[in-house]
């Protein structure tokens, strides 16, 4: 603890702190004495020798003192006062130990120091018999590649021997003796080396006694139960046995299996055999076995000695069909001779050791005293094993109850009796003293446990040392006559019943066992074990830890190892002592004994042991929470100098001890022993022992509870229904767990006294949210256990157990008065914990008051006292609410209670009182009212109604209309008005209902705000709330479960509705409808799938965009509206495969094909544009099918019927009537390709023959486009006018805007709904998976500012408009976006496929053109200051750039159009927007249309090509002094010779090729004007002087370089300039050059060339 950190006060107390007082061992009546030169020095840890100490100092400085012959000069070997350590000094030391002749240091960073003795390499260091000075001791891992040294946290000497534990909780041993723990006989061993047997065991504690190590380990998580193997695994005899004798039933499971065991691959052969009951690598059997071990392992290995251990793991197998026993892998020898040879090999003496030990080795058992659970039936003991179960269930078979509990490993039963008769600490010896079964049992053990005691009986036969040894682990019963008659398999069928099991383990939480120290320990020994100090009932030495199986649940906190003895503290307070008894060191009887046993102490609860040479002293608490120190070994009597040795029989108090202060740690060493003491200044020291005392006891009595009463509770039978057992168990299982963290928190106390003793590091102000949690859920499930009458109802089938054990309940309980109900005892039993939070924010205050008030620990020690305090007081207010309950149900009529009452159901208030009633209620009418915590019931003769509180909304209504006290209660489908009786009865019963209302929506009723003093209701519940609700009655909602938001009672926001039926919808609600955006599904059961729609509603019905994939596999997407399919959709048709076998695209009205729509039927390959009406063709329409047949004309019912077209693909042409499809029937006019035609009646199918009636005409050949046939001319007539397809797509676009009709509406608002539509489908985005692209973001938010138009319309206003639906058209957000998006799809779908008929291109340039038509309009609504079409924008002087004219040499402005200024067509604004996106269909068209004179063409071209430059532009007739003299290729400038290729007006050349490039019309004639100007550039270059052009000689220079552009689709390029050029440009510049370029291609094709 750094001093400025502390406040003064603590200051001023720390140095009354670590005083050591020293006194001689070996007598009770001593005078502890200062030990002198340590003034003002804090002590923080003491550790003696035989004849010398250390002290740990507060700033990490060593002393040693006593006598020191390692030290070089003769006045140090024996020195009294405390002397520094200097080579540590600088080293931060923070622990340090004392072997008998040895001492060790760990310094901050974990590094470790050795001195002293060295004769057995205990320093760790080689070939030197002492080490004067510390030295630096290295611990290096080699199972890490690069070898990484060990951090060590804890050291512990012995005489040969030291250990150290790792920070990764793995011990290093060094020095000499089976103690190490080490494979190996080589000693000494002066590197460290890791202990491999409990390498991945978490080490706890390590002690080191003379010749003994000792380790507490933390248990291994339970596993799930295997189970257990009947017979031994390897000479498969039975592993229990039964022999039925004439008065009683032997079960026994001391199966001893002759066969030996191997060493493991890990241990090299050469090392000499290593006892351990457990698997080779070092990992303790949890259940069942571990694999390895189960194989034989012969080849390899030397085998060795004869292991007896046959049962390895025995376990209850709850609730498992088989409750065998399993046997630890025991291996076989090859074969006898080996053994023999083995043997022999062995010296005598070793031989006899080695069969001891195997014989005696203690069988393991994983057991723990909460481990396993109760079973029911059977004895509510502790681990109940397999075996254990099975005695129980026979004895209860034939109508005896043996409750006895069965200790984990070692304890026989009679044992058990003896013991823990006396000191009530142990489950089940209460229940089990009482029935008659275990005294019979007394008798056939009392002779076993005499033997125990004989020790060093050595004997080569296996059978005789099992007998003798009772405690080696073999566990016989004998039960009493009655059983004779009970054939032993009929035992083994009533041993599997299957048991109801309740976990009286606490679930025990991780973060508990992280931070606070684990109750859940093993205690590990090994080394010399002559006198029993290693706790496994023989007498054995053990080369490898292995686990003292009696102590398995104990929950040992800590261990101290002294010469020849043992001693572990439990986290009940109690000691556990075994090893040499000589001079009464145990504190039990006379006799030593070999296995751990109780101490009696007296006082209040031992917390610390240290255990010396030949006597053991406790440091236990007493009545005024002062320690007490008790003193057990030799006594030395002054009287005569005889000096005879008496033993303490039982501890004695050192009285004189207590006077000196609080003694916070006591040492144990040879001569000497040593207190650490402190001073009570302030009554800081005395609070905190109090509070650890306290805790102890309170821990005590917790497990008191649990043992002594829960378990046996928990056993009974007919404990009531399986919800009460639910409630029961649930209370148990917290109680356990509040019991364990309890108790964890007693142990982290006591090590807390031990150490510096900082207030911040408290456990419960550190980790308080630990201990306010475990009490919080332990009052919830005591408050819900009482409100369900559990102990009403617990009280009769325990009524015979509570009253045999009386005393020990009001004992418990403290209550003292007479005649007290059971029910309150028990009552009393279970609330008694909360007492216990006061008392912490008592103690936290007391030790508050020990700082300045302006200091942290004040304010820190003052908030956790008040939290706790504010705890208690939260959880007093639920009991008392859980009584008001229990109160109000015990009066309650007896059906209703039933169906209403609920554990975590707390009643608030009611209306017994008549205090409301029902507005317009009948006279004879009964209306009960009642509060609830989570519902309103309302109550009347037989029937009620319950609201739940999380939809229930409720408001005072106004007093003047005449609604006198009224409330008004909204539900989700009921409105009611409540009137109550008085205004004060109103205010109550508003205020109780609203924060009932908010309790239950915050759900948090069981949470407060620690240490703000409770929450303070808000008075109102908000209106809006997330809550799931099943309707009742709604006609449409009836019994469908709505999760998600409300307002004022009716579904409001985000929220999903599931019918019952299966539909389901997840969406957006609005006042109780779906509305807004949404998704839908309804089961289609008679195909298994289901139709789903996701798009958007309107008040409870589909409207608007979305998609409907129906569970046929027909997927809809388009506009709805009511429900129905309404305005423009696509309609998908046919199985789910790639290639739909149809498609329609088009409006619908009323769910049905109605106005312009195109179809596409795949299967026969036609394709239909026309008029329809409900779902049929009917009026005009174009089909056009894949074998290049078209019609156009009129329609009636899906058939060709009246006048119409029909056009075949060799340009035959059929005019007139139609009957059906392609059927022809009246008069028409038939005309062939090569002119000639018939006109008359015709009648029959089109391609089978048909019949004429009619005239041939054969004219003269047609010159001139007035003779072609008129059909051809008037193609086009009989379809639907391009202004009248897709309407409903624009109306779609119009009313997004807001308007009724095109054009018609208010523009502000069509701004708004623009706005709005990019916000909502933003944040549908946002929802959505899809993310949008960062450019899609920026294109959204640029949308967000609107031009502005303010003034005269300037050109660069025209520029923004452009700029912005540039962008509007990039995102389909934004409706004009969408708009296009649409028609692009209609487009593609029109003339894409089967519509790629060269007959359809007019039609879809018109349709282009009615798209610009209609586009423009709705610009200029959103623009109203846009000039009309064909207007012109005046330029600005600025904006005036003089330019050469190109034909002339007049210098103007703009030369495309006639006046000056820009004209404003649909073309030039809409054009850059919409033909990128629709040109591959559409040129796709024109290719088609112009494939016959493009062949043509296309053959010239190349033809002419093959000349050289020179050839061709004289061919052409170019004038010489066009030619270029020079050309540069590739940068440098050669004269072109008369096989130059290629080079000529190279850069027109290349700029005309670009042409391709290009979308629209405007782009194309820049390029064909950049190629105009870089031919003159040419030119210019050649003549250098200016001149210009005529006609007559640019024309020839142009054609060259057309043909030398070799431009493919040329003819496409210039049909579509001339259908879609702006109309103003066919005059100017533009035009003039576009004209030029038509004559080239016409001459090129005619071949009409010079």
């Amino acid at each position: 603890m750094d001093s400025q950190e502390r406040s003064s006060e603590e200051a001023e107390g720390a140095k009354e702190r670590g005083l050591v007082y020293v006194w001689k061992a070996g007598s009770c009546s001593v005078t502890p004495e200062r030990l002198p030169g340590l003034s003002g020095k804090t002590v923080l840890q003491a550790a003696l020798g035989i004849h010398h100490g250390l002290l740990l100092t507060e700033g990490g400085a060593v002393y040693s003192f006593g006598k020191l012959p390692w030290r070089s000069g003769p006045e140090e070997s024996c020195v009294n006062t405390p002397i520094l350590e200097n080579t540590l000094l600088g080293h931060r030391i923070i622990t340090v130990a004392a072997g008998s002749f040895h001492n060790g240091a760990v310094t901050e960073s974990g590094v470790v120091y050795m001195w002293g003795d060295n004769s057995a390499g205990q320093c760790a260091v080689a070939n030197q018999p002492c080490v004067p000075e510390p030295q630096l001791v290295s611990i290096c891992d080699s199972e890490t590649s690069p070898l990484l040294s060990v951090r060590i946290l804890q050291l512990a000497c012995g005489e040969e021997h030291t250990l150290a534990l790792s920070l990764s909780r793995e011990i290093w041993a060094w020095g000499s003796g089976c103690q190490l723990g080490l494979i190996t006989t080589t000693f000494p061993v002066t590197k460290p080396q890791k202990v491999e047997h409990l390498a991945g065991r978490v080490v706890l504690q390590i002690a080191c006694g003379a010749y003994h190590s000792l380790a507490l380990v933390q248990c291994l998580p339970v596993q799930e139960m295997k189970p257990i193997p009947e017979r031994c695994n390897h000479c498969s005899q039975p592993l229990i046995t039964m022999t039925d004798k004439e008065d009683h039933v032997i079960i026994s499971d001391s199966h001893c299996c002759p066969l030996g065991v191997a060493l493991s691959a890990n241990q090299p052969e050469t090392h000499v055999f290593c006892p351990s009951s457990d698997t080779p690598e070092g990992k303790s059997v949890t259940t069942g076995q571990s694999e390895d071990c189960q194989k034989p392992i012969v080849e390899q290995h030397r085998l060795i000695g004869l292991e007896s251990d046959g049962p390895s793991g025995l376990t209850s197998s709850d609730g498992q069909e088989d409750s065998g026993i399993s046997s630890s892998g025991n291996t076989l020898f090859s074969d006898k001779k080996e053994v023999k040879e083995y043997l022999i090999g062995l010296s005598d003496h070793s031989l006899n050791e080695s069969l001891n030990k195997n014989i005696c080795t203690e069988p393991e058992q994983p057991s723990q005293e909460e481990q396993l659970g109760a079973c029911i039936p059977g004895p509510p003991g502790s681990s109940t094993s397999a075996l254990n179960s099975l005695v129980a269930s026979c004895a209860s078979a034939v109508g005896v109850r043996v409750a006895a509990t069965y200790e984990a490993g070692a304890l026989s039963l009679k044992k058990v009796m003896n013991f823990y008769g006396t000191s009530s600490s142990e489950p089940g010896s209460q229940s089990g003293s009482r029935s008659p079964g275990p005294e019979a049992l007394k008798d056939s053990r009392e002779e076993q446990v005499r033997l125990e005691s004989m020790q060093g009986k050595k004997s080569s036969s296996l059978v005789d040392i099992r007998e003798e040894e009772s405690e080696g682990g073999s566990r016989r019963l004998s039960l009493p006559g009655l059983l004779s008659q009970v054939s032993p398999r009929l035992l083994r069928k009533v041993g599997r019943a299957k048991m109801r099991t309740v976990a009286l383990t606490p679930t025990y939480s991780g973060e508990a066992d992280a931070l606070l120290p684990s109750l859940r320990t093993e205690v590990w020994s090994w080394g010399k074990g002559k006198e029993g100090q290693l706790g496994h009932g023989d007498v054995l030495p053990r080369l490898q830890p292995l686990c003292v199986k009696s102590l398995d649940g104990k929950e040992v906190i800590h261990l101290s190892a002294g010469g020849h003895h043992s001693l572990a503290l439990t986290a009940k307070s109690q000691v556990y002592s075994w090893g040499s008894n000589i001079s009464g060191q145990l504190g039990h009887l006379n006799s030593p004994t070999t296995v751990p046993r109780l101490s009696r102490v007296c006082g209040d609860g031992v917390w610390t042991t240290a255990a010396g040479l030949d006597y053991s002293l406790f440091l236990a608490d007493e009545k005024d929470f002062q320690p007490g120190l008790y003193y057990s070994g030799q006594e030395t009597s002054r009287e005569n100098n005889m000096n005879e040795n008496s033993c303490a029989k039982s501890p004695a108090l050192l009285l004189a001890c207590s006077k000196v202060g609080y003694i916070s740690n006591v040492i144990a060493g040879g001569d000497n022993c040593l207190a650490l003491v402190d001073k009570n200044v302030m009554g800081y020291i005395a609070s905190l022992h109090e509070l650890a005392a306290t805790e102890r006891r309170f821990y005590f009595k917790l497990s008191e509870i649990k043992s002594q009463v829960l378990r046996p509770l928990l056993g009974l039978d007919n404990l009531g229904n399986a919800n009460t057992i639910q409630l029961l168990q649930e209370m148990a299982s917290r109680f356990s767990k509040l019991c364990y963290l309890i108790g964890q928190h007693g142990a982290s106390l006591s090590s807390f006294l031990h150490g510096v003793k900082e207030a911040r590091s408290l456990a419960i102000l550190k980790h308080s949210s630990l201990f306010l949690d475990s009490y919080t859920e332990y009052c919830t499930s005591v408050t819900n256990f009482l409100v369900m009458g559990g102990f009403m109802l617990l009280a009769k089938p325990a009524i015979d157990f509570l009253s045999k054990n009386q005393e020990l309940l009001q004992k418990l309980s403290e209550k003292n008065e007479e005649n007290l109900q059971l029910v309150e005892v028990l009552n009393a039993l279970f609330f008694m914990p909360f007492g216990r939070l006061h008392n912490y924010a008592r103690t936290l205050l007391k030790l508050a008051t020990c700082f300045e008030v302006a200091s942290p620990e004040y304010q820190k020690l003052q908030d956790s006292s008040s939290c706790y305090e504010s705890l208690a007081v939260h959880l007093s207010r639920k009991i008392k609410e859980a009584e008001y309950t229990l109160g109000f149900w015990k009066t309650f009529p007896g059906k209703m209670t039933d169906s209403l009452r609920k554990p975590e159901r707390r009643l608030i208030c009611e209306s017994s009182n008549r205090g409301l009633s029902l507005q317009h209620a009948g006279r004879f009418s009964v209306n009960w009212f009642i509060l609830f915590n989570d519902a309103l019931v309302h109550a009347q003769f037989s029937t009620h109604h319950i609201f739940p509180l999380s939809t229930l909304w409720v408001e005072a209504l106004s007093e003047e209309a005449g609604n006198v006290n009224g409330l008004k209660i909204t539900t989700p489908e009921e409105q009611f008005v409540l009137v109550s009786s008085t205004p004060q009865e109103k205010t109550k019963w508003l205020r109780a209902i609203s924060q009932a209302v908010d309790q239950a929506l915050k759900g948090t009723s069981d949470m407060i705000l620690y240490g703000a003093g409770g929450n303070v209701p808000r008075q109102e519940p908000p209106i809006s709330r997330s809550a799931k609700y099943t309707f009742y009655k709604d006609p449409r909602f009836k019994d469908a479960v709505y999760d998600g938001r409300w307002l004022s009672g009716k579904p409001h926001g985000r929220g999903i509705l599931k019918w019952a039926d299966g539909r389901m919808y997840s969406g957006t609600f609005r006042t109780g409808l779906e509305d807004g955006y949404g998704e839908y599904r309804v089961p289609n059961k008679a195909l298994n799938k289901e139709d789903h729609y996701v798009g958007y509603w309107k008040e409870g019905k589909m409207c608007g965009h979305g998609v409907y994939s129906y569970a046929t596999g027909e997927v809809y997407e388009g506009c709805f509206q009511d429900n129905m399919r309404h305005g423009h959709g696509l309609l998908r048709s046919g199985k789910l495969t790639s290639s739909s076998p149809s498609m329609f695209i088009g409006q619908w009205i009323m769910d049905k094909k109605s106005g312009y729509g195109v179809f596409d039927d795949i299967t026969r390959g036609e394709k239909y544009m026309g008029m329809w009406q409900d779902d049929v063709c009917q009026g005009n329409g174009v089909v056009v099918t894949q074998f290049g047949l078209y019609y156009e004309g009129a329609f009636s019912t899906n058939k060709m019927m009246g006048t119409g077209i029909l056009l075949s693909e060799d340009d035959t042409v059929y005019e007139g009537e139609f009957s059906d499809n392609w059927t022809l029937s009246g008069k028409g006019t038939l005309t062939l390709p090569n002119g000639d035609y018939i006109e008359g009646l015709f009648s029959g199918e089109w391609g089978s023959g048909i019949k004429i009636t009619g005239t041939y005409f054969k004219p003269s050949l047609y010159e001139n486009e007035k003779d072609k046939p008129k059909a051809l001319r008037k193609l086009g007539i009989l379809a639907v006018s391009p202004d009248e397809k897709w309407r409903a797509v624009f109306e779609e676009c119009w009313n997004q805007l807001g308007c009724e009709s095109p054009g018609q509406g208010d523009r502000w608002k069509a701004w708004d709904n623009i706005a709005v539509a990019l916000t909502t489908n933003r944040r549908q985005h946002k929802d959505s998976l899809e993310l949008l692209s960062r450019s899609h973001t920026q294109t959204l938010e640029s949308l967000e500012f609107i031009p502005q138009h303010i003034g005269a319309f300037t050109l660069e206003k025209y520029e923004n408009i452009k700029k912005y639906l540039i962008k509007a058209c990039d995102t389909p957000l934004h409706p004009l976006g969408k708009l296009v998006e649409t028609l692009v799809a209609v487009y593609r779908m029109t003339y894409v496929g089967v519509g790629a008929n060269r007959r359809l291109l007019q039609e879809a340039v018109r349709e282009i053109k009615s798209y610009l038509k209609r586009i423009f309009q709705l610009v200029r609504f959103l623009f109203p200051d846009l000039p009309e079409e064909g207007s012109t924008i005046p330029f600005l002087a600025t904006e005036t750039k003089g330019r050469r004219s190109f034909c002339s040499g007049k210098s103007d402005s703009r030369s495309e159009s006639p006046e000056p200024g820009y004209v404003v067509t649909s073309f030039g604004l809409l054009l850059p927007v919409l033909l990128p996106r629709l040109y591959p269909p559409l040129f796709m068209l024109y290719a088609l249309d112009n494939e016959r004179e493009e062949d043509i063409y296309w053959e010239c071209v190349l033809r002419l090509n093959k000349q050289t430059d020179m050839a061709l532009l004289s061919f052409l007739g170019v004038q010489a002094k066009f030619w270029p003299g020079a050309v540069s290729i590739l940068g440098e400038s050669r004269k072109v010779s008369s096989n130059t290729k290629d080079a000529c007006f190279a850069s027109a050349v290349e700029c005309l090729q670009q042409i391709s490039t290009t979308f629209t019309p405007a782009d194309k004639l820049k390029v064909i004007q950049q190629t105009f100007e870089e031919i003159s550039q040419s030119v210019l270059e050649t003549l250098q002087e200016d001149f210009l052009w005529s006609m007559d000689d640019l024309f020839p220079v142009f054609l060259y370089v057309v043909l030398r552009a070799r431009i493919r689709n040329l003819g496409s390029e210039v049909h579509l300039i001339e259908d879609l050029m702006d109309p103003y440009l066919q005059h100017g510049e533009q035009g003039i050059m576009f004209t030029t370029l038509k004559a080239c291609y016409y001459q090129i094709q005619h071949e009409k060339l010079a």
